[in-house]
């Protein structure tokens, strides 16, 4: 039999005549044809994704810097009115939970609906887990020690200051020198749902003199505008690059020409814009949150996903692909983001009515941007990260000036046609920067990417832990790191000096 079909002389016309084998032909050749057409696309659309890279990295020119009003005035009187009489010293600040506000806390904490029961099997999947809920109010009414918060909260000297018609709060610190060390401002910006707080145990270390520099940090950290104890506008307008024009007026009054930033979250974004604004002011930019939004920084990760590993550090191909999985995650942790930036006060306004919707929801970004992993713990590992009193003492930030609606109007504001007029995402940042990466910073983006944008990137710093909150959860690691940068900012500049002669 193997020899008869061995010798047969069968065409391929013979065997399409055969009604089963011509459909399976058939079927072949369709497949063939498919592959065919899929393989072609696929080459198509990397020449398309390379040309366009070539395109925005060789050929396009940067827009030029937005002409923002540097005097714009933000606060409830007209501008003439406003600056007539304006209030510009710079005023001591104490935080008072009043026994007012504790009792009309308790009330609400206490009356609250019981929450219904999660699903089976279920931790922070879909969100704070109701099963925790109780626990975490009865803490906050009962156990909470509001006279011992708020003293260890006014452990630092707090100031408020009149800037475009807003009164900002903010920390400042200055470490305690010897002779022969030079004092440095470093400006701390904190996002959103963070605040101050993030900053406390940080503080120390960064202000501290040590033998090995021949510097040390004074620490001015404000209030964002509308965020804990600073005023809110009271008009629109007051996204992220107009935040920066009040920053840098408030260093200015504070007396300092030229100064380092710091920032994280919202504050990564508003220091960059002021560094990019900026430039001849800012000595250094160090961020845990380098992000770039350049249409570059959505190409360049997907031609890179053809083969990462040729293009990519091992641990950024760990963190970033396959591609599809780090945007699925994105696109699951950020349905706060389009509900902030498109109906801001509608969610605001259940927030400043419900002391336990406000706790639920700011720790349910604790805990998911902190360990993702840990989402399907009962108690999303909050626990494992942070003590109680951080997380409440950050939330009453929120709660005791009724600050949460203000705050969160900043992703609409910034997430509209004014701002992406400015085009600043567009423009390069010339100033030193330093970017710390958290291994589990939900928000990660590959430092190729960010080098778009910081073209003078000095160094990146990769950490085998930590999270979105790293200033809060790694405070010794992050003061290191800053440090560190500060440092080499000024050899950087020293060097750049140097070439000029």
């Amino acid at each position: 039999m193997r020899n008869r079909w061995k010798n047969a002389n069968i065409s391929v016309s013979q065997l399409s005549r055969h009604p089963c084998l011509s459909a399976h032909v058939y079927r072949l050749s369709v497949k063939v044809e498919h592959k065919s057409v899929m393989g072609r696309l696929l080459v198509l659309m990397l020449v398309v994704v390379v040309a366009t890279l070539v395109y925005v990295l060789y050929l396009k020119s940067p827009p030029p810097l937005p002409q923002l009003d540097l005097n714009q005035w933000w606060g409830p009187w007209g501008p003439m009115e406003g600056r007539t009489n304006q209030d510009v010293s710079i005023r001591p600040f104490t935080i008072n939970f009043s026994n007012v506000m504790i009792e009309d806390l308790r009330r609400r904490l206490k009356r609250h609906r019981p929450s219904p029961p999660p699903l089976q099997g279920v931790g922070f999947e879909y969100g704070f887990n109701s099963k925790q809920t109780e626990g975490w109010l009865r803490y906050w009414a009962e156990e909470y020690p509001f006279s011992a918060r708020e003293q260890f909260l006014n452990q630092f000297p707090h100031y408020k200051t009149n800037i475009q018609g807003l009164d900002v709060h903010f920390i400042r610190v200055k470490p305690d020198i010897r002779q022969g060390v030079e004092i440095l401002p470093m400006l701390l910006l904190h996002g959103w749902p963070g605040s101050v707080r993030e900053f406390y145990e940080a503080i120390p270390y960064l202000t501290s003199v040590s033998k090995d520099r021949d510097f040390a940090i004074e620490v001015i950290a404000p209030s964002l505008v509308g965020y804990g104890f600073s005023d809110a506008p009271v008009r629109p307008g007051m996204g992220t690059a107009q935040m920066a024009v009040v920053m840098k007026n408030l260093m200015k009054r504070l007396g300092f020409d030229k100064f380092y930033i710091q920032g994280g979250d919202w504050g990564s974004v508003v220091g960059a814009h002021l560094a990019t604004l900026f430039p001849e002011n800012v000595l250094g930019y160090h961020t845990n949150l380098p992000i770039s939004t350049t249409p570059a920084s959505f190409l360049l990760p997907l031609a890179g996903s053809v083969y990462p590993s040729l293009f990519f550090d091992s641990h950024e191909v760990e963190r970033m692909y396959p591609l599809l999985d780090h945007y699925s995650m994105i696109m699951e942790e950020m349905g706060y983001f389009h509900l902030q930036a498109t109906k801001p006060d509608t969610v605001g306004k259940a927030l400043s009515d419900s002391p336990s919707g406000l706790l639920v929801y700011i720790l349910q970004m604790f805990a998911t941007w902190t360990r993702r992993e840990e989402a399907s713990r009962p108690d999303g590992g909050l626990d494992l990260h942070f003590s109680k009193e951080q997380l409440i003492d950050n939330v009453m930030l929120y709660w005791a000036p009724n600050s949460i609606n203000a705050a969160i109007r900043l992703y609409a504001e910034s997430f509209s046609k004014r701002h992406f007029d400015t085009k600043l995402d567009e423009i390069p940042c010339l100033v030193p920067t330093w970017l710390l990466h958290s291994k589990h910073e939900p928000l990660y983006q590959l430092a190729a990417v960010t080098r778009l944008k910081f073209p003078n990137t000095l160094n990146c710093t990769v950490l085998n832990t930590g999270g979105h909150f790293v200033a809060l959860e790694l405070p010794e690691a992050f003061s290191e790191d800053v440090l560190m940068a500060v440092g080499e900012f000024r050899r950087w500049s020293r060097n750049a000096r140097k070439n000029k002669l």
